[in-house]
């Protein structure tokens, strides 16, 4: 069953700069939004910017809502819930796009900083499903927050202007790589090695006497650096959130620049279309919802993650506020819910034709992807979407000309994974995966199409209209 290629349908100049329009905002958008943080900063600044207003505020003055309103609701400033609130009583379901807004990477830990052989180092602990070795060698950055004792936040932004350090891993020399090179992929670098190389000076002094008692005087040096540009101790560690990424902006990629090569495009090229989505609904029918999570890349767990109440939670708040707050109510809401977990899926790489089933899996160009379900060997731990489900999307998607195709995380026995899917369908709601196609998915450095980002955008407001 041939797909066409959706670039197809943009062959004029101005059609096709509305595709390259939007993959340019985008790629704006993961270049400067590196982390869970950052993304929920930017989203809720953009949200208030739109009209919606704090789902807290709302609570405090106790004021009724109304089908038009708009609401976000801010978790930890790590996810978003946003609300339009429908012409239908909300018990009869909300549409519902599910993404999550952490990716893969290496996180600092508690005590970081050490010296070996006169050279500063930072610890780390990788965080989600990565090959280890894909992060030697690289330029990486520190994103974060270093929250000190006195209340005062210190944001951490370091290795992304041009005149800024940069960091890295570093890797053992071909020359002397006789026994790491016959070891397992998974053995060549040891997650206790992904340490941070990040100084070599000593510290000064005038003092001779000193010099040599001073003990880690390059670690010495660092912590004055610290100290003078951030006005942080080393124990201000203890109570900081800093996760080391690829340095640099996201790129155009190919010769035609149909492509955009990029960090976290898991699952941001399917947040940042959702969001988008919500933007441009006004007075629904049903209820729409944009759902932004963390903590997806490590199973959801955690406050911050889909399997917390924030959600459940926000809903009723959102009920109590329409003035018809039942237990009940709320049950219903949720499972009357029709939901798109807006997560990539893998794409066909001609590198690799062995790990999929050429009929089977999602291509570059040919729109949104529907996955019925992920999961691993005998579809365990999936959801797998109603039949009844899946023709009810493919009737909005072909009426809105929304380029769509299906797919499976590989050949039967050859691995799997999973989304947020089968936790929101655990309310008794109508889930797929749908989202778009992602080469080198969890490597520092991944692919997009243009065109499948722009039909994702589209089929996510087809959906919020019509579902």
């Amino acid at each position: 069953m041939e797909k066409k290629n959706a670039w197809e349908k943009y062959p004029e100049e101005t059609k096709r700069q509305d595709v390259f329009t939007f993959a340019e905002e985008y790629r704006k958008f993961i270049s400067s939004c590196k982390t869970e943080r950052e993304c929920a900063g930017e989203f809720y600044r953009k949200a208030k910017e739109a009209g919606f207003a704090d789902l807290s505020e709302k609570i405090a003055q106790n004021t009724k809502l109304k089908a038009g309103d708009r609401i976000v609701a801010n978790n930890m400033g790590k996810g978003l819930a946003l609300f339009v609130i429908g012409e239908k009583d909300i018990e009869e379901g909300m549409n519902i796009l599910g993404a999550h807004i952490d990716s893969p990477r290496m996180d600092l830990k508690q005590v970081p900083l050490y010296e070996d052989t006169e050279m500063a180092l930072l610890d780390t602990h990788y965080y989600g499903g990565v090959k280890k070795y894909q992060w030697v060698t690289l330029p990486l950055a520190l994103h974060g927050v270093i929250c000190k004792k006195d209340g005062t936040t210190v944001t951490v932004n370091i290795g992304e202007k041009p005149e800024d350090p940069v960091f890295g891993v570093s890797d053992l020399l071909i020359h002397l790589a006789g026994e790491q090179m016959e070891k397992k992929a998974s053995k060549v670098i040891e997650g206790e090695n992904l340490d941070l190389l990040v100084g070599s000076i000593p510290a000064a002094s005038d003092d001779e006497k000193e010099k040599k008692e001073m003990k880690d005087r390059v670690k010495a040096n660092i912590l004055n650096i610290l100290s003078k540009e951030y006005g942080v101790d080393e124990e201000d560690f203890l109570s900081a959130e800093i996760e080391v990424v690829p340095a640099g902006a996201a790129r155009d990629y190919g010769f035609d620049r149909s492509m955009i090569m990029g960090y976290g495009h898991d699952d941001r090229v399917c947040a940042y279309p959702s969001f988008a989505a919500m933007l441009e609904i006004e007075k629904p029918q049903h209820t729409s919802v944009c759902l932004l999570v963390d903590k997806e890349e490590i199973g959801s767990v955690g406050a911050s993650g889909m399997q917390s109440h924030f959600f459940e939670d926000s809903v009723a708040e959102i009920i109590n506020l329409l003035g018809e707050y039942s237990e009940l109510k709320v049950r219903r809401a949720l499972h009357n819910s029709r939901v798109l977990s807006s997560d990539v899926s893998a794409a066909f790489d001609p590198n690799y034709p062995s790990v999929m089933e050429k009929r089977n899996c999602a291509y570059f160009g040919k729109g949104l992807v529907l996955n019925k379900y992920t999961g691993a060997r005998g579809k365990s731990g999936s959801n797998d979407a109603n039949a009844e489900y899946i023709a009810r999307l493919r009737r909005i998607f072909d009426d809105n000309d929304v380029s769509f195709q299906t797919s499976e995380l590989g050949k039967v026995d050859q691995g799997g994974g999973g989304t947020i899917a089968y936790i929101l369908a655990n309310y008794g709601m109508n889930v797929i995966d749908s989202g778009v196609a992602v080469l080198n998915m969890h490597a520092p450095w991944e692919i997009i199409s243009k065109v499948d980002l722009y039909e994702a955008l589209h089929g996510y407001v087809a959906f919020l209209k019509e579902a």
